[in-house]
């Protein structure tokens, strides 16, 4: 089941995807902590889900990052 963002969050990730600042994401993939380092392309809602689209195609659901530029956002 998804869990929405905050808002806060949803925030700072448009920010970096405008200004285009380099990003590191910490998040979990099959209950694997993960971190992917560039860009965010962009954000978008894929059957109800979040996903944030890095520069390097990774698709990432929105619900499952952990840390963004140093900053949690998530409990592991």
């Amino acid at each position: 089941m998804y869990t929405p963002i905050s808002c806060e969050f949803f925030d700072q990730l448009n920010v970096a995807m405008q200004r285009k600042i380099p990003s590191t994401v910490v998040y979990l993939e099959n209950n694997e902590k993960k971190t992917i380092k560039g860009l965010i392309e962009t954000m978008s809602v894929i059957d109800g889900i979040e996903y944030l689209i890095m520069n390097k195609k990774e698709k990432i659901r929105l619900d499952t990052v952990l840390t963004f530029n140093g900053r949690r956002h998530k409990e592991e």
